[in-house]
């Protein structure tokens, strides 16, 4: 295993959509599809419908990335109704190797492999190379992960973050989180900071000034806010940002980011703009006496396509040696 020209099969399972494609060591992706989670009974169901277009490839080595916990054999989809036993699907699929990892693991884990144009700056200094770097990004989930250097590259974390509770930063936010506690109990970073958070503020900020909330999807309410048909979506947008900002200045600050912080995700990368002009950045380093620490942290978003599957293919290179 792990010769040039093996050919591996790499998946990204999210809650929507189940990304798949081949690829060579050393070599980029190649026949990406783009399958929806809810089309298929099972991921081992997804796989094969995945396998059929190709022909008869059959590949032997696979490295998945799915957004929920990854803590022992059984694998439960946090936001899809997916269960499947890692061990079972790769006898099932005539895998010689399985390996099965967090969604944002995998993207952290693309991170040291970016390339500059991969990437879009949004404030802050300088990174410091070879210190601690954070990942987070909202998609049909929120997810989280951090690059700590060790003796010999580095170590990556699968970590849950976005089930952090939210904190509120004035007045307005304590309003929307107070109404929303009433409807989830506890509210996440999740619960405001992904595809169905972005709905959750507009419903919130509706009701709570006494309009009836239309029943939209996530991107109608971006689209809304970005086209100034609707000052409630707008403001969602605004108080989206602001959050993700607290969230991922909390994140550098725990985990002393000076490599940056990488902003990732399905969301993100369609509204770059938006988010330049947000108020992301101020909130990033609205933490008082540490003003200063954050405002030397460079916060920079993932454009590059899939980087799922640059960081799956960087873990099968570091398994094969």
């Amino acid at each position: 295993m792990g010769e040039i020209g093996e050919t591996r099969l790499l998946a990204d399972i999210g809650g929507t959509s189940a990304r798949f494609a081949l690829q060579n060591r050393e070599a980029a992706p190649t026949d990406i599809a783009v399958l929806a989670t809810g089309d298929y009974p099972d991921l081992a169901g997804a796989v094969a419908a995945y396998e059929d277009r190709l022909g008869g490839i059959r590949p032997r080595v696979a490295a998945f990335c799915v957004a929920c916990p990854v803590t022992g054999d059984t694998v439960a989809m946090t936001n899809a109704p997916w269960t499947f036993s890692i061990s079972e699907t790769q006898r099932a699929l005539g895998l010689d190797r399985l390996t099965v990892v967090n969604d944002f693991t995998a993207v952290a884990s693309a991170v040291p492999h970016l390339k500059a144009d991969d990437v879009l700056g949004i404030g802050g200094g300088d990174v410091i190379a070879g210190a601690p770097i954070g990942v987070l990004g909202p998609g049909t989930g929120l997810g989280t992960s951090g690059l700590i250097p060790a003796a010999t590259g580095w170590t990556v974390l699968e970590a849950e973050g976005g089930h952090v509770t939210m904190p509120a930063m004035n007045e307005r936010e304590d309003a929307v989180l107070a109404h929303l506690r009433h409807l989830f109990g506890h509210v996440s970073g999740e619960r405001v900071v992904s595809g169905d958070g972005l709905v959750n503020l507009y419903t919130a900020l509706a009701e709570i000034d006494g309009h009836t909330p239309r029943r939209l999807a996530p991107h109608q309410v971006s689209d809304d806010a970005l086209a100034g048909r609707c000052p409630i979506c707008a403001e969602a947008l605004d108080m989206f940002f602001a959050m993700l900002g607290t969230l991922a200045g909390n994140l550098a600050l725990t985990l002393g980011s000076h490599g940056g912080i990488y902003l990732a995700g399905g969301i993100l990368p369609r509204m770059p703009e938006a988010l330049v002009a947000s108020p992301f950045r101020t909130r990033f380093e609205a933490k008082g006496r540490f003003q200063g620490y954050l405002s030397r942290i460079p916060t920079r978003l993932v454009m590059a396509e899939h980087p799922a599957f640059i960081g799956l293919a960087g873990i099968l290179d570091d398994i094969a040696g």
